[in-house]
C-alpha cells in the first residue's frame, strides 16, 4: 500500500531538519516545497536529500537551467543563472524542488549530481548546451540538442532570435557550411487577449 502524501509543512520540517544550515531558504507555494541551497553546499545537500531517512528522494525526475537576467521584465538583483531540480520519493510519496544559483555569471558552474542519480546525465548536458551552465564532474559534458559547430547558448535571454549563423548544404563542396545570418532581425509580439471570460475560463 502506497504512503499517503504528507502535508507540505511537514515535508518542509523534515527537509529543514535533514539539511540544517545547508538550506538557505525553504518556501511553500501552491502546495509545493522549494529548497534554496548555495552552490558550495549543493552536492552535499543533494546527497542528504537522497539518503536521509526522512527524505529518501530516490528519483531525480527533472533538471533545467534558468536565466534570470530579465526576470518578470524587471531588473534582477541576484546571480543570473540557476539550476532547478525536481526530486521524487516513491517510498515516502513526496516531492521537492531544489534551486541553486551559479555564483559567477561569466562562467556559471555548479557540481554535477550524475554520481547520485544517473538519470541526470542528459538533463545536465541539455542545461550546458542551452544555457552554458558547466556541471563540474560530469563524465561527458558536451552539446546534446544543437549541432557540434553551434555557437552560443540559445536559451540565454540575450541570444538573438535568429541566431548567429545559418547552415546549408553546399553541392560544390559536398558538405554542410556555416555562414553569417542573412535574415533581418525582427520581434513579433503575439496578440494578447485580456477578456475576463475568454474561453469560458474563470
Amino acid at each position: 500500500m502506497a504512503e499517503v502524501a504528507i502535508h507540505p509543512e511537514v515535508l518542509k520540517n523534515r527537509v529543514a531538519a535533514a539539511l540544517g544550515e545547508k538550506a538557505k531558504r525553504l518556501t511553500i507555494d501552491h502546495g509545493e516545497l522549494t529548497v534554496h541551497v548555495a552552490a558550495s553546499h549543493y552536492l552535499e545537500a543533494m546527497q542528504i536529500l537522497r539518503d536521509a531517512a526522512e527524505c529518501r528522494f530516490e528519483q531525480l525526475i527533472d533538471l533545467c537551467g534558468v536565466d534570470y537576467s530579465t526576470y518578470r521584465d524587471s531588473v534582477w538583483e541576484g546571480p543570473r543563472y540557476a539550476v532547478v531540480v525536481h526530486l521524487l520519493s516513491v517510498s515516502l510519496n513526496q516531492r521537492v524542488r531544489v534551486k541553486v544559483f551559479c555564483p559567477d555569471d561569466d562562467l556559471p558552474v555548479v557540481m554535477s549530481v550524475v554520481g547520485l542519480w544517473s538519470s541526470v546525465n542528459w538533463f545536465e548536458r541539455e542545461a550546458f548546451d542551452l544555457f552554458g551552465i558547466v556541471f563540474d564532474g560530469h563524465p561527458d559534458l558536451r552539446r546534446i540538442l544543437t549541432d557540434y559547430g553551434f555557437i552560443g547558448h540559445p536559451f540565454r535571454k540575450d541570444f538573438p532570435l535568429s541566431g548567429h549563423v545559418e547552415m546549408r548544404y553546399d553541392a560544390e563542396r559536398q558538405r554542410v557550411i556555416y555562414e553569417p545570418v542573412t535574415i533581418e532581425p525582427r520581434e513579433v509580439t503575439p496578440r494578447i487577449i485580456r477578456e475576463e471570460d475568454y474561453g469560458g475560463l474563470h
